[in-house]
Parts: C-alpha cells; sequence; structure tokens
C-alpha cells in the first residue's frame, strides 16, 4: 500500500521509431518517494520508474538525486524525444534555499508539521477565510523558517517549484496550486490579506498558472541528465490534484488518493471555503478537496507489505470490527477537521492481527467518509462513485469496507499514478502559448 511498491514499466516499442511525435514527462513527488512518467501525444505511458529518497523525505538536496536518478536511468532513445515535463509535490512542504544559487539553507518543513503558535499571526496576515489562515497551512511553515533565518536572504519554495528552480537555473517561480495554501488567492491572481506587503514578500515566489511555460532547461542540467536543450519547463501542481489530472474524472466523480496520506478531490463549479479545505483552479473549474494526516502511513507502522496483503484476505467483511479507531500517525489533523492537537486512536489492539487490520481499515474509512460529507456541508457537488489511486487501491478488501461505508460505487484505479497527471499538465504547456 505504499508509495513506491512497484515501479510500472510500459514499453512502446524496442526502437525510438515506434514513439510516435515527442514525449512528455511527468514527475510526482510523494512522501515517501519519486515516480516518473513519460508519455506520448497519445497519452500512453511508454516509461515508468519510481525510487525511494536517499536520505530521507525533509533533505531537500535528496530530491534533487532521486529525480536526477530516475532521469538519467530512461533509455536514451526515449529521453531524446522530450519536449517538455512538469512536477507535483507534495502540497503545503515548504523549504528556504538561498536567493542565488537555490542551495538549501535547512531541511524542508513537510506539509503535516503544523505551529498553533502562528495561527494567529496566519489569521491577521492572510485574512479570515483564507486557506493560508491555518495553523496546519504554508504560511505558517513560512513565518517560522523566516523567523529562524531573519539575519540572512532567503527565498522559500515547495517541492515542485524548487525543483523547476533548479532545472531552470532560476528559482522566481511558484505555481498556483502549490502556493495556495502560502496564501496565493486565485481568485484576485494576488497574495490574501496583507501578505504581499509583509517582511515575508521579498521570500515569496512569483506564481504562475499550472501548465505556463516557464522556459526551457539551463544547458548544463541538459547536457547532465541526458535531455533535449529545448526541453520546456512547465509551471507543476501538487500531488493530489496530478492525481486528478492523471484519470481524468467525469461529473459526479470523487477521487481518492490512498498514499501515506488520504488525499479526497473533486472538479467543481465554483470554490469552496472552509478550514483544511482547497480550491485549485483548473481552467474555468476547480479542483476542490482537502488531505487528511492518516492514510498508509498508518499501515505500514503496524504491518509490511506482505502482512497487509496476507491478513486483509482474512477479514470477514460480513462482521465489522467493533473497533472505534481514529488512525493518525502522530497528533493532529488537518482535514476532515484542521485540528492540531487532535490525538489519535489506537487502542485497544485486540489479540487478532486480521481484526486489529480491519479495525484501521475500518477508522480510515470514517476518516474518508466524513471527509466526502464535509466537502457536501460547504456546498460541493455530491459525488455518485469514488475512483480510488495510490498504493492502497491494490487492496480489495478495503475497497470493499470502503464501498460500505460509503454507500456508493468505489473503483481501484491503482495503475493511474499521479506523474501521469503531470505529464498531462506537461503536455497542456506544450501545446499552450502562455508563457511566464
Amino acid at each position: 500500500m505504499g508509495f513506491a511498491d512497484s515501479s510500472q514499466q510500459h514499453s512502446a516499442g524496442d526502437a525510438s521509431g515506434r514513439v510516435a511525435g515527442s514525449l512528455c514527462l511527468g514527475i510526482d513527488l510523494g512522501s515517501s518517494g519519486v515516480r516518473l512518467a513519460l508519455l506520448d501525444g497519445a497519452a500512453h505511458c511508454c516509461h515508468g520508474d519510481s525510487t525511494s529518497y536517499p536520505a530521507g523525505f525533509e533533505d531537500g538536496a535528496g530530491w534533487q538525486v532521486a529525480v536526477g536518478a530516475l532521469i538519467k536511468a530512461i533509455p536514451a532513445d526515449l529521453r531524446a524525444g522530450v519536449a517538455a515535463l512538469a512536477i507535483a509535490g507534495t502540497s503545503g512542504t515548504l523549504l528556504a534555499c538561498h536567493p542565488d544559487d537555490g542551495r538549501p539553507l535547512a531541511p524542508a518543513e513537510p506539509y503535516h508539521r503544523a505551529y498553533g503558535e502562528r495561527a494567529e499571526q496566519c489569521l491577521v496576515l492572510a485574512g479570515e477565510g483564507s486557506p493560508a489562515a491555518s495553523a496546519s497551512g504554508a504560511l505558517a511553515r513560512a513565518l517560522e523558517l523566516q523567523g529562524r533565518h531573519q539575519h540572512q536572504p532567503l527565498l522559500l519554495r515547495h517541492q515542485a517549484e524548487w525543483l523547476a528552480g533548479w532545472l531552470l537555473d532560476d528559482w522566481r517561480w511558484g505555481d498556483a496550486h502549490n502556493s495556495l495554501k502560502l496564501g496565493w488567492d486565485p481568485l484576485r491572481q494576488d497574495w490574501a490579506g496583507s501578505i504581499g506587503r509583509s517582511a515575508l514578500a521579498p521570500c515569496l515566489p512569483r506564481v504562475r498558472p499550472p501548465g505556463t511555460r516557464l522556459g526551457p532547461l539551463h544547458p548544463e542540467r541538459a547536457r547532465q541528465l541526458g535531455l533535449p536543450r529545448d526541453c520546456k519547463v512547465i509551471a507543476g501542481t501538487t500531488d493530489g490534484n496530478a492525481a486528478v489530472l492523471a484519470v481524468g474524472p467525469q461529473p459526479g466523480d470523487g477521487v481518492t488518493v490512498l498514499g501515506s496520506t488520504m488525499v479526497l478531490k473533486q472538479v467543481c463549479p465554483s470554490p469552496i471555503q472552509g478550514p483544511g479545505v482547497y480550491s485549485h483552479p483548473l481552467g474555468a473549474q476547480w479542483i476542490c478537496g482537502g488531505a487528511s494526516n492518516a492514510g498508509g502511513a498508518v499501515l505500514r507502522r503496524f504491518f509490511d507489505e506482505r502482512s497487509l496483503v496476507w491478513l486483509s484476505r482474512q477479514i470477514d467483511l460480513t462482521r465489522p470490527s467493533g473497533l472505534d479507531y481514529l488512525p493518525l500517525p502522530r497528533p493532529g489533523e488537518r482535514f476532515p477537521r484542521d485540528d492540531p492537537a487532535l490525538q489519535p486512536r489506537l487502542e485497544p489492539r485486540p489479540v487478532s492481527d486480521a481484526l486489529f487490520l480491519q479495525g484501521l481499515l475500518e477508522g480510515l474509512a470514517a476518516v474518508e467518509a466524513e471527509g466526502w460529507q464535509r466537502l457536501r456541508d460547504l456546498g460541493a457537488p455530491g459525488i455518485q462513485r469514488v475512483i480510488s489511486v495510490g498504493g492502497g487501491a491494490r487492496n480489495p478488501q478495503w475497497r470493499q469496507l470502503r464501498q460500505l461505508r460509503l454507500g456508493i460505487t468505489v473503483l481501484n484505479r491503482p495503475g493511474r499514478p499521479p506523474a501521469e497527471g503531470a505529464a498531462r499538465l506537461a503536455w497542456q504547456g506544450l501545446r499552450s502559448q502562455t508563457a511566464a
């Protein structure tokens, strides 16, 4: 059920001549590893691969190492056809870096870390109703990083933004999806409240819509990676939004990403607002949803992959466990409840490991049900079915438990990773005339 449980490799042929036209590369940085997908003009995946972070998730330099290794492992004939690339990163993970060369000044602040002591300051800066007016948002982490580095120049960039800067050798740019939790207002096309006039302003990126051409690869980076020098770097998105782009949901569909965390997204005709809820512009529509800290990371604490498969098969779906778990990996939740002090509930543990796993899966299904209801209460259209992606979408028993709890059809689509959504965004940018 993990992020990088099995890399998928698809071949478009034994020679580059069998790959029609240009190719677009999508890169997805998840909480436990990096995955890439290479799509041709018909949206067929001709290459996919994944790897873990070499020095842990919070090591920014390790992101660069992992991405570089995956790109260089693409067969040379396919690399030669890459016309554009886009990156998706974990939503809200923030890195302090040097303005001159982008080098990390400290470990990244991960998406799940909240700073309750910054909540009032976030509210004053962002204003009531802004997604950034939360102790669990990126603005709180930005204020924390600024405070630690107040005597030195710095830039604040999300994962996808920082890596795009590395590829361009130009760290000016940000994208509207990643910057939402930092305080970007997509309706006003400006920073919310007084953020843009605050001491934080010089640290912030110049925000562009996802799919915007930011420029070609820096020549030295192209040489190092073996990519064409005219390969375009496209403004990216978050991993949750990339998952939505990968499956192409229809009206009435919800998308649940079952990775280390659980992300709920749906396409809405207008934005919705609420604590822990985010609305990202997508053309004339909006990708709305939220991300829970609950997810596969809790399962991995107690079981390895083999045990998860074996024990799941022993679950009797006709008999509820009777356990009432709230399977958070640590104190604090973002969605459906925005509560940095919310405590996990993982006891009592029964003697039976299969029953314990069933209780955990039921608890995760309850969080998902609460999440979909929360979105509907805030004005999102009701959903008629859920499409599941991510490592957890490989578990048929979990799908059935979720379907019973949600009362609607749940489909598993584990073969459509967010990296494919990032590659589709790269295609959009390549075909568009919009440039930074």
